[in-house]
């Protein structure tokens, strides 16, 4: 396996549909509207084109991610959702290879850290913490263990506290 991450072109939104739509299907933690999420995302003021990523294998997309923008009071941050990889394929690497380049683009473009609401136990992997330790709340009720942050800049996160607001496709219906 050959794995090159790239950004994303407009020949492969039908496969990263079926690639983000395969790699939730049988999650327990999801409502199952992450591939039409991705899809209001992209129409989004908040969307970034160099932030939306795929990991091809040969000439096939075996995995996805998307950081979008997000306002903690006046500071733009990015939120990670979501990552996600063919069933066939998980377990080697590939999410990390996506995060792991995700947060670099990120940094050089300026963004000085990361949100992302996820498993408590993958995503400390990266460095991601709890966001309540540098203050930073979501808009919704979630577990505190499950709400993470992680500075893309050294100190990145000082002064950052507050409620995060999301692009409001975050919240749209199911149905677009």
């Amino acid at each position: 396996m050959s794995i090159v991450i790239r950004q994303e072109s407009i020949e492969d939104i039908d496969e990263v549909f079926y690639v983000v739509r395969k790699a939730f299907e049988k999650a327990d933690y999801s409502d199952h509207d992450e591939h039409h999420l991705v899809n209001r995302l992209r129409k989004s003021d908040m969307f970034i084109p160099a932030l939306s990523l795929v990991a091809v294998d040969e000439d096939r997309i075996v995995g996805y991610i998307l950081f979008t923008e997000i306002k903690v009071r006046d500071h733009i941050l990015v939120a990670l959702a979501p990552v996600a990889v063919l069933p066939d394929v998980q377990k080697k690497s590939i999410g990390k290879l996506l995060i792991m380049e995700g947060h670099q683009l990120a940094s050089r473009l300026g963004y000085k850290g990361s949100i992302v609401m996820g498993h408590e136990q993958y995503y400390p992997k990266f460095g991601y913490q709890k966001a309540s330790q540098y203050q930073i709340k979501a808009p919704f009720e979630v577990p505190d263990e499950c709400y993470m942050a992680i500075e893309l800049t050294e100190g990145g996160l000082s002064g950052v506290h507050g409620v995060v607001e999301y692009a409001k496709e975050f919240f749209s219906s199911r149905s677009q």
